[in-house]
């Protein structure tokens, strides 16, 4: 995921007119008067060859109630809680006021990495402000015009490194995927540790209840949530250790239908979602008891069974459905006939408020971790496609006899299989999921994509493929023996 870049600081110096120059769009209002800006504004920013997202935010005001300013106060400090950098803004004419002095202290304590910036920079009358802001204890300030595009390479030589730095965690946190089999290799699945957490995306709807799930794995109000819809922003990934378990979990903005996403913002949390699930190796699909399997829901797990992640179904608000048998019977059964390319993965139900079934979820996410590192020897998958073409032979398409010879796996986390065989190309697709759903049962793999691959293989005819030899200048009989 790339480097996220907050603007914070007080009202009116300036964040929305730098936002706008980053992104290359006037996206964000601006406007003299102090204010405009009131909820969090996202957008793909570039800076010479960076790339990165930044986000504008409300300004901060000493504010801590529930009228609109407290509102906003708290919707900024989460954007600084979910950002990488955070991008200090002071007006340099200005100078540094007792407001600058308070919110440079929270931040400090609140943010890892903090850069200071003076905007309104331009001319001799900031002199004295960019002096000033040495007071913050924040380092050497940016001197900025986001107004004219000044200074713009001091902030580019200050992100870069970090931009780097973050560039090398994202490369940590992909997963491992693809493994390529080695028969030599026991048959053992990687434990996660905390150098290497199992990695856990939680996708769903909007108000599904994926924030308030996640607070009750870790045991702390650590995300926002709300009976609101939509108050997740962007994929927040948490270390905790579940059990005995060490995992990451990325909680994600719920994914609407495409027709519905029709703000900036949203569209970019959607992707956040989406990107969220490539960087996962078990994926929680979280239904709603009330209205299980909409469209949408259908769609985000064949993006996890596509994306070939493990796959758990979870259906929360279990704590207030009435008829708890019809229901769970209701679900197994539009579960099967909706996902069937997830046959058998498996289905929890449980409350995110009360934290009932949270055992179950857990133990069904190590159970599908350990069928995606699932693996078969070759000795074993040959007995077995010797039984599958003696019960059901493949078809003979044009009078072409298909014949499959062997069969191994090839990789793990999905497992992916391999099975060589003439005319690979005159398969039928029904045919494979014959194959596919067999080995599901046969080998206990419930729920795991399976990935299973039809290749040629060179005909036993030695002379196969060699060019023809002349034809013969030599006479022939009449009875057609060549003398």
């Amino acid at each position: 995921m790339s480097m996220t870049l907050a603007i914070v600081g007080r009202p009116n110096v300036g964040k929305s007119t730098l936002f706008n120059r980053l992104v290359g769009k006037r996206l964000a209002l601006v406007d003299d008067q102090p204010g405009v800006t009131r909820d969090l504004r996202e957008g793909a920013a570039r800076l010479a060859d960076l790339k990165f997202t930044v986000i504008d935010t409300a300004g901060l005001e000493e504010a801590t109630d529930e009228s609109l300013q407290g509102r906003m106060r708290r919707l900024t400090e989460r954007a600084v809680d979910m950002a990488d950098v955070c991008l200090f803004m002071i007006d340099a004419r200005a100078g540094v006021t007792p407001t600058d002095q308070v919110f440079a202290e929270i931040l400090r304590k609140r943010a890892d990495h903090v850069l200071l910036a003076a905007n309104k920079a331009e001319g001799s009358a900031a002199d004295a402000g960019m002096i000033e802001a040495y007071s913050l204890g924040l380092g050497e300030p940016i001197r900025l015009s986001a107004e004219h595009g000044e200074g713009l390479n001091d902030l580019y030589a200050q992100l870069q490194p970090l931009a780097d730095k973050f560039a090398e965690r994202a490369t940590g946190d992909a997963p491992e995927v693809d493994v390529i089999v080695d028969e030599d290799d026991e048959d053992v699945v990687p434990v996660p540790t905390h150098a290497k957490p199992l990695q856990v995306a939680v996708v769903g709807r909007p108000n599904a209840g994926k924030s308030t799930l996640i607070n009750q794995i870790v045991g702390e109000e650590r995300l926002l949530t709300g009976p609101e819809a939509g108050i997740t922003r962007d994929a927040i990934s948490l270390r905790t250790t579940w059990g005995e378990t060490p995992m990451r979990i990325f909680d994600t903005a719920g994914m609407r239908k495409k027709a519905k996403v029709q703000e900036k913002l949203e569209k970019l949390s959607v992707g956040d979602g989406l990107r969220a699930v490539k960087f996962a190796e078990v994926v929680v699909v979280l239904l709603d008891a009330a209205i299980p399997f909409e469209q949408q829901d259908l769609r985000i797990a064949d993006l996890a069974e596509r994306e070939g992640r493990a796959v758990v179904i979870a259906v929360n608000k279990w704590d207030i459905e009435d008829d708890k048998q019809v229901k769970l019977r209701d679900l197994k059964e539009s579960f099967e006939r909706l996902l069937p390319q997830l046959r058998g993965a498996p289905l929890v139900t449980v409350s995110a408020k009360t934290g009932r079934g949270l055992d179950r979820l857990h133990d069904a996410i190590l159970r599908a971790y350990d069928v995606w590192n699932r693996r078969v020897t070759t000795a074993q998958l040959n007995r077995w496609l010797v039984g599958m073409v003696e019960a059901h032979p493949p078809p003979a398409p044009q009078g072409k006899r298909i014949k499959l010879r062997y069969m191994t796996q090839a990789k793990t986390r999905p497992p992916g299989f391999v099975v060589m065989c003439s005319h690979p190309d005159k398969v039928p697709e029904s045919y494979s999921r014959y194959l596919v759903n067999a080995l599901r049962v046969d080998f206990d793999m419930p729920g795991t994509p399976i990935r299973l691959y039809m290749r040629g293989q060179n005909d036993a005819n030695p002379y196969k493929g060699r060019k023809k030899a002349p034809p013969s200048k030599l006479r022939k009989h009449t009875d057609g023996r060549r003398i």
